[in-house]
């Protein structure tokens, strides 16, 4: 085999024993694992009246990130609509008077039906603008419900601020 030019062997454990040869033992050890989660300690959460607060790990709902002064991180550059696998995103792009940037998005939805949170869109973001939040809770009446604009986007910093100290710090 051939590897960037070099040739690389590819080596196979031969001194397997028969037993270890028929996978007895580690299919053993599945059941073992299996087992003790069924007999072991049970945990049940009473959902509606006990709420989980996730870790700032948790890909939740994508949401735009609003500054202080109330305009939106975001600089239309694109990146996330085109790296999302669902293409869930979709954005319009235009000029902006303010002089920190130079682009701002006069529309960016998302359909929520097909986001995946996989998380790309926040990966691919160069400004920190689309990040994953902790909210797991998604209820539409209607499928026009679940495309989400820019109101139903924009959340304050302050509150997104647990995800972005982890992803500056992970990344």
């Amino acid at each position: 085999m051939k590897d960037n030019g070099q040739t690389t062997k590819q080596v196979r454990n031969e001194n397997l024993s028969f037993l270890q040869r028929t996978y007895i033992p580690e299919i053993a050890k599945g059941l073992v694992l299996t087992f003790g989660k069924m007999f072991g300690k049970k945990f049940t959460r009473q959902y509606p009246e006990e709420r989980w607060t996730p870790p700032a790990s948790f890909r939740g709902r994508p949401v735009l990130v609003q500054e202080e002064n109330g305009t939106e991180r975001c600089v239309a550059c694109g990146l996330c609509a085109r790296v999302c696998p669902a293409l869930a995103i979709e954005m319009q792009a235009s000029e902006t008077p303010l002089y920190d940037k130079e682009r701002y998005p006069v529309k960016f939805e998302i359909n929520m039906l097909r986001c995946i949170f996989c998380g790309f869109c926040e990966e691919a973001c160069p400004e920190e603008a689309i990040v994953m939040s902790d909210e797991y809770e998604l209820v539409f009446d209607k499928m026009e419900d679940a495309v989400f604009g820019k109101d139903k986007l924009l959340i304050p910093k302050k509150k997104l601020q647990k995800r972005l100290d982890f992803l500056r710090e992970y990344k």
